[in-house]
């Protein structure tokens, strides 16, 4: 059997996150991207995956309104605070702000020339702004409620604005005279949207009253109302031309109606039944109609959709859902004469608190997730989208399982606070079978390990209860009845978890009264009690090769348990708060565990270490996936976000492997360089390295050196502007020791000449540094004053003892010493050449006599040399009678 090779580390990639949280948002001109608002932020989401491109951070405040300019490179947005700001979307800076309305601004439209931007607010007054200057051009008031809907004429010659309000009426405004060419009033209730047909003279007003009405722009006259028998959030209007058009004459072709005429208008309306709808003007019926909504029905929350959007370059219709979804629908032709809406992709932008998920199918490309909804959203990993949703739950879904059945059906489980459990087949996307029986809500649900022909189910009214999946046909159309084959009250609490042994033999159950219990399959016969854990059980899972169990619990441990007789083999402990989910690894060899700290790691069993430790969420991680093939990890919680972790320890070894090797190399070009004494390469590969000693050595040289300053400074030139904050670190860390400090400040004074102050404030986190350099540049400078000053003291000292003479008599003793140099010599040869009789006794006097004389006309302030000179030229005379 191959060696297992542990795991070391796994990297988090892209996740699914939450960017929605309802409210406004803006789609780009071309579609690829929606500007979204998400809390107190602004997300930019990629409209293909539902990846984040960026996030704006405002004030702390709600946005109540957003728009995009016609080009797609300015963002505009207004909240709580009544402010108008616009943000340059390749920067994401605010380039200017303004105050625009006495109250919340409600909505807002850019003009097709990108000029002009038009705001309203909830006192029911429009205001039209210029966006380079921030000043208003227009003040439009007449509504006597909040204005809802406004709307430039698409056409840039028509120069029409529309404001529809609470007051149920449609304004039309002329942006040259600024006055009101025409009010409408057919409406009973609040108009919500509005649209432009495709020749621009005929305009479409839907509102709450459950009627379009078409109005007349030539002479502002109404000209027909569709009854439509449903609260409307959104009209669009379907031009010639887009996929829409095409399928729908295809459709009058084939079902052998008349062509259309030039004056029918097609158009789509979507409001609180949540179903897409089109319709034709001339005739006022509808065209095509949804059998079903694509949106989950709730009995106590209405979950329409809110808007509408007609996607550009033949993308399709955008519809927006009040539980926070982008649907994208797009027409298929069919050989039938049916015209048919697919739902080609779902983003989901708040996915709520996140409870459990599973991977699903042979290959695991999709996870099926539970949250707090009575659904489950089935994503697809590759597109990074919700592919389906599984509906039929009344209570919110608190758990789920899936497998593969012998037969090659992907199913799925789900328990919920309805006290059933359903199961689901992943092909046909419907409920095959529905489980009563529970007195509680089901917490917990396993499937069979093996023979996939049954499934265990847990629940808070303390029983457990095993289902047989015996009598699933395919293609059923009402869900079946399952049986319970056993049941057994379990437990003197709330059920958590479950787990079946991989033989299908045994089937544990965690649970809040502090004990896991194993049980025999498949007539539940208790075989052991695991008693130990001081809190509640909130995960159990046994060992794909081993004969144990691993339980984690609320007292922040995780504990690994024999099976044969119930006791604890190991404890694991390093989660600082309740630990929800622990799963084996590498067969056996390792576990991954998550907790209500938000943390995730990674243990290796035979050690007892924790060898890595993942901080991505904010909340508690109450969901852990799994995958069997690769071994693909997935965290959620209660940040309602989704984390995929891949393995990545072989890239790691090969990264350092490569690093290791680049590292050989450029030693030696490094050695090459400090031999060729080419210092400005060999900094640069110095700093690559990371070497902070070799480069310490380096600068060294070069002060050491004569013209020090021009190689220092060409050496830094050619450091990347990047390297400088690394450089200041090592500089800081210099100056602290004194043996080092010369050096260190030698190199600070050459930066500070090359690099302007702009440029250094410009630095990250200059501040902190300098605040280090400050403290120890001081004393340095101290100590070296103190050691000028005592300097003079010395000076003073010997000048005293006529040891230096001072630098004002300098030039008169310059003098002596020459004059004193001759004299010593003409007594030298008066001394060799006279004899030693009484004669030479008397010459020898004159010079003493001669010198004295002199000596009595010099300063009394004679230098040290002299004084020498006189003493040693008189030892030598003594010497030389003698």
């Amino acid at each position: 059997m191959a060696s297992l090779t542990l795991k070391k580390n796994y990297r988090c990639v892209p996740s699914l996150e939450q960017f929605y949280t309802g409210g406004p948002f803006a789609v780009s001109s071309d579609g690829s991207f929606i500007a979204c608002a998400c809390d107190e932020s602004i997300r930019i989401v990629d409209s293909s995956n539902a990846s984040i491109r960026s996030t704006i951070d405002s004030d702390s405040e709600a946005h109540t309104a957003l728009a995009l300019s016609p080009d797609d490179k300015l963002l505009f947005s207004a909240g709580h605070s009544h402010q108008i700001r616009v943000w340059d979307l390749s920067t994401l800076n605010n380039v200017r702000s303004w105050k625009g309305h006495n109250s919340p601004v409600m909505a807002m439209t850019c003009h097709v020339s990108g000029g002009l931007l038009a705001t309203t607010g909830a006192d029911g007054n429009v205001f039209v702004w210029d966006v380079d200057g921030g000043f208003c051009t227009h003040s439009f008031k007449g509504h006597k409620g909040v204005v809802s809907s406004i709307m430039f004429h698409p056409d840039p010659d028509k120069l029409l604005f529309f404001s529809g309000g609470a007051d149920a009426t449609v304004r039309v405004w002329d942006l040259l005279t600024k006055e009101c060419l025409a009010t409408f009033r057919k409406h009973e209730s609040a108009v919500t949207s509005m649209a432009i047909s495709e020749d621009g003279w005929i305009l479409l007003t839907a509102g709450r009253d459950k009627v379009v009405n078409l109005w007349d722009l030539h002479d502002y006259c109404f000209k027909k109302t569709v009854l439509t028998y449903e609260v409307l959030e959104a009209v669009c209007t379907i031009h010639s031309g887009s996929p829409f058009a095409s399928s729908l004459a295809i459709f009058s072709q084939r079902s052998g109606k008349k062509a259309s005429s030039s004056s029918e208008i097609h158009f789509i309306t979507v409001g609180e039944r949540g179903i897409v709808r089109i319709w034709n003007s001339e005739r006022a019926v509808c065209l095509f109609e949804q059998k079903s909504s694509d949106i989950t029905d709730s009995s106590d929350m209405d979950r329409g959709f809110t808007s509408a959007v007609m996607l550009p370059f033949d993308q399709g219709l955008l519809c927006v859902t009040a539980d926070q979804q982008f649907l994208f629908y797009s027409p298929v032709e069919q050989p039938e004469e049916m015209f048919k809406l697919i739902l080609s992709r779902r983003l989901v932008g708040y996915n709520e608190e996140i409870v459990d998920m599973k991977f699903l199918g042979e290959e695991e490309q999709f996870l099926a997730v539970a949250t707090n909804l009575e659904q489950v959203r089935v994503y697809d990993l590759t597109a990074m989208s919700c592919s389906y949703v599984l509906a039929g739950h009344t209570e919110t879904v608190l758990c789920l399982d899936t497998c593969v059945s012998s037969s090659g059906r992907t199913l799925i489980v789900t328990g919920s606070k309805d006290n059933n459990v359903r199961l689901w087949e992943s092909e046909s996307r419907c409920c095959v079978g529905v489980g009563v029986g529970h007195m509680g809500a089901v917490g917990a649900v396993a499937f069979s390990k093996k023979q996939k022909n049954f499934f265990v189910s847990g629940s808070s009214d303390r029983t457990l209860k095993v289902w047989s999946l015996d009598g699933l046909l395919d293609g059923v159309e009402q869900p079946l009845n399952l049986k319970a084959k056993a049941v057994v009250a379990a437990h003197d609490k709330d059920i958590n978890c479950l787990a079946v042994a991989p033989n299908d033999s045994l089937v544990c159950s965690g649970s809040q009264d502090r004990t896991a219990c194993i049980w025999r399959l498949p007539d539940l016969v208790s075989v052991v009690v695991l008693k130990g854990h001081k809190r509640g059980i909130w995960s159990v899972e046994f060992s794909p090769v081993e004969q144990c169990v691993i339980t984690a619990s609320g007292d922040k441990t995780i504990k690994i348990w024999s099976i044969s007789d119930g006791s604890c083999l190991k404890t694991f402990e390093g989660h600082t708060s309740s630990v929800l989910r622990a799963s084996f690894l590498t067969r056996g060899t390792q576990f991954v565990s998550c907790g209500a700290d938000g943390l995730v790691k990674l243990w290796t069993v035979k050690t007892n270490e924790c060898i890595a430790t993942y901080d991505k969420h904010e909340d508690k991680v109450w969901a852990l996936a799994i995958g069997k093939k690769t071994e693909m990890l997935a965290t959620g919680g209660s940040d309602a976000v989704i984390n995929l972790w891949y393995d990545c320890t072989s890239d790691d070894k090969e990264e350092a492997f490569r690093k290791e090797e680049e590292g050989v190399l450029k030693g030696q070009e490094l050695e090459n360089a400090v031999s060729d004494a080419d210092y400005t390469r060999a900094i640069q590969i110095a700093f690559e390295l990371r070497r902070p000693h070799k480069l310490f050595e380096l600068f060294a040289e070069l002060f050491r050196k004569r013209e020090a300053e021009n190689q220092m400074d060409k050496a830094l030139n050619a450091i990347g502007k990047g390297e400088f904050r690394l450089l200041f670190e090592y500089v800081r860390e210099w100056n602290t020791k004194p043996k080092l400090c010369h050096v260190a400040q030698f190199v600070l004074f050459r930066v500070f000449n090359i690099l302007p102050p702009t440029e250094i404030i410009e630095i990250k986190g200059i501040g902190e540094l300098l605040e280090g350099l400050i403290p120890y540049s001081h004393r340095h400078f101290s100590r070296i004053d103190r050691h000028v000053r005592s300097t003079f003291l010395l000076d003073y000292t010997l000048t005293g003892m006529s040891v230096i003479e001072p630098e004002n008599n300098a030039k008169e003793t310059e003098e002596d010493e020459s004059l004193m140099h001759s004299d010593v010599k003409d007594m030298d040869d008066m001394i060799l050449t006279e004899n030693f009789d009484s004669e030479q006794k008397q010459t020898s006097e004159e010079p003493k006599v001669s010198s004295k004389k002199r000596k009595s006309k010099k300063s009394k302030e004679s230098s040290s040399k002299k004084v020498k000179g006189v003493a040693y030229t008189k030892v030598d005379a003594i010497s030389l009678q003698a």
